[in-house]
């Protein structure tokens, strides 16, 4: 560590726990924890969505997995401007109409039954969890690169910072610090850029030439050296597409924005945004590969982690990586913060308040259960994170995506869209998708290694069509009939309204506990 490093990393901590302090003089109610109160811009939310990707996960490891990969590194990252353009056309304004605090609430608008908010609740709270373990691993991983310190120490020092910014500040503290380090993020992206280029004479077609010197195709192209492989990268790049649609901790951002139009902005905002920073990681990537070396890397970190701050240091010294490792660590508490309040949200709002207690909270109730959620989630992310040291984190992020997929997005989707969707199909649609998504993760190279049962990672392209087909077949198999299929379609009719116009829907069936 030097003075350099000190400086900064001291400034950057202190800035955000000051904007934290302001934050929770704020942040009163539930909905001010769980959501900022509805109260950012659409501009402001925009920036701060953009943040949940400009991240460990992209900054650290996908850069990383280009340095070490080529092209295939890439395919993390790619295809995250695409997803959102998904995202502005099918859910931002349902989301933002629908929804109060969490992603079981746009479901419980249409199935009032407990069954539905728990199964999604207990869904976010599995995806959360992966999410969060790979932001927790790329943050410790910086921190002992700082500082010099024990993994492990790191992560406990990691979870207590986060911890505090959840607890006292809340969601909008969460954005805020979003929005300062997007910014700053952007500026160590840019410099890094330009000074990769410098060396090049300016040129960026000399960064790929020497791309394809080390590389060979596979700089320029993914890499089919089996079908398995071939089918695990395309099953990685279905899971990042689909799975931001159903990612808790990014679709709950539209909530802290007043109405659907703001909701819209922020979508357009956060997709250029993360458009022009995706558009310089491979130049920076390559220049990693070539400028520091793949066995330096690897010798720093396997998974390639690492990359972006050893590039920082030949190209600027240790005024540059220590900007650019401070930076990068306050972005990933940034994230974390968004994580443990996505993830508390769905334990604290919709398991306790809503299953457990069926209501019958009070708001300072919420807020405390809430807090008390906050230090579970941050103290499992921990626990895991230390068990997870080795992984690339961006992998681990293509993980949550997947699951997200799996388990989110065909009930999301059909609720809002189908009017035939009944409550025991979103029921099983879930189930499916959480579960088989999991044990192929837990049977894949990803926990084994090469001695895996199966031979691919990434489970998307399997189960997520599995859970549409499951969802659709229990729907159609068990329609509504009677009186209660005219009550479901009153119901479908007043959701729609709600979803396309914001109207409230006091007298839906559903909000007045009436069974659909």
């Amino acid at each position: 560590m030097n003075i350099y490093t000190a400086t900064i990393f001291t400034a950057l901590v202190v800035l955000t726990l000051v904007i934290t302090y302001v934050a929770a003089r704020r942040s009163k109610s539930a909905a001010d924890h769980f959501v900022a109160g509805g109260q950012l811009t659409g501009r402001q939310n925009g920036v701060a969505i953009a943040g949940d990707y400009i991240s460990a996960a992209s900054f650290l490891g996908v850069t990383g997995a280009i340095a070490l990969t080529g092209f295939n590194g890439f395919y993390l990252a790619v295809f995250v401007p695409v997803a959102y353009v998904l995202a502005l056309l099918l859910v931002a304004e349902p989301l933002r109409n629908l929804g109060r605090f969490t992603l079981a609430d746009v479901l419980a608008a249409r199935f009032g039954g407990r069954d539905v908010r728990a199964v999604m609740a207990t869904s976010t709270v599995v995806v959360s969890t992966l999410y969060l373990v790979s932001q927790f691993v790329g943050a410790a991983l910086l921190v002992r690169l700082l500082f010099g310190l024990d993994y492990t120490v790191a992560v406990l020092v990691i979870g207590g910072l986060t911890t505090v910014y959840t607890m006292l500040g809340g969601m909008l503290a969460t954005s805020w610090i979003q929005i300062v380090k997007t910014t700053l993020m952007m500026g160590c992206a840019v410099a890094l850029f330009v000074l990769v280029l410098v060396r090049y004479g300016g040129n960026p077609l000399g960064v790929f030439q020497d791309a394809l010197d080390t590389f060979g195709t596979a700089a320029v192209a993914p890499n089919r050296s089996s079908a398995l492989a071939g089918f695990d990268q395309l099953s990685q790049v279905f899971g990042l597409v689909f799975g931001v649609l159903g990612l808790p901790h990014v679709m709950i951002r539209f909530l802290t924005v007043p109405d659907a139009r703001a909701a819209r902005s922020s979508a357009i905002t956060a997709i250029w945004v993360f458009t022009v920073f995706y558009l310089m990681i491979p130049v920076i990537g390559y220049g990693a590969a070539k400028l520091v070396g793949r066995d330096e890397i690897t010798a720093q970190s396997p998974a390639g982690n690492l990359a972006v701050a050893q590039l920082a240091e030949t190209l600027g010294g240790g005024l540059l990586l220590a900007l650019v490792a401070a930076v990068s660590f306050v972005t990933i508490l940034a994230v974390l913060s968004g994580l443990v309040i996505a993830t508390s949200g769905a334990i604290a709002h919709d398991l306790y308040t809503q299953v457990i207690k069926r209501g019958a909270v009070s708001p300072r109730g919420q807020l405390t259960s809430a807090r008390i959620a906050t230090l579970a989630t941050s103290a499992t992310g921990v626990v895991l994170a230390l068990a997870a040291e080795k992984q690339n984190v961006a992998f681990l992020a293509s993980l949550a995506f997947a699951v997200a997929a799996s388990a989110n997005l065909p009930a999301l989707l059909l609720t809002i869209y189908w009017r035939r969707m009944t409550a025991r199909a979103v029921l099983s649609g879930m189930v499916v998708g959480l579960v088989a998504s999991v044990a192929i993760i837990l049977l894949s190279p990803a926990v084994h290694g090469p001695s895996a049962p199966l031979g691919f990672s990434n489970p998307a392209l399997v189960t997520v069509p599995l859970s549409l087909l499951v969802s659709v077949v229990v729907a159609l198999a068990a329609p509504a009939r009677g009186e209660t299929a005219a009550r479901d379609r009153a119901t479908f009719g007043a959701l729609r309204t709600k979803a396309l116009t914001g109207r409230s829907t006091a007298d839906l069936p559903a909000a007045t506990g009436q069974p659909t």
